[in-house]
């Protein structure tokens, strides 16, 4: 199941592929838990925590990092934007 049946929030249950389709089409929705867990998974651990906001180091030059932020719980969609297309980026340069 995709969306919790109370808060129509993403559940990270699902496969990474299935997690950022879901991401893809919610980014509304998204647990702040939730995509810390992806960050984790895909960027190693941030180098900022502890606040309301997690910093994640990337590979590239330019702008290397993922900044997301916890917004009552929920991770605030644009965020939740930039890390699809770090994720994407990520993938594309493992190719």
């Amino acid at each position: 199941m995709l969306f919790d049946a109370y808060n129509d929030t993403i559940s990270l249950m699902q496969s990474r592929a299935e997690f950022l389709e879901a991401l893809r089409r919610n980014p509304k929705g998204v647990r702040f838990s939730d995509l810390c867990k992806l960050c984790d998974e895909c960027f190693g651990s941030p180098r900022q925590s502890g606040t309301s906001h997690r910093v994640y180091r990337t590979p590239w030059p330019g702008d290397p990092r993922v900044n997301i932020q916890d917004d009552k719980g929920m991770a605030k969609a644009y965020q939740v934007r930039q890390v699809i297309r770090a994720i994407e980026k990520l993938e594309a340069q493992g190719d």
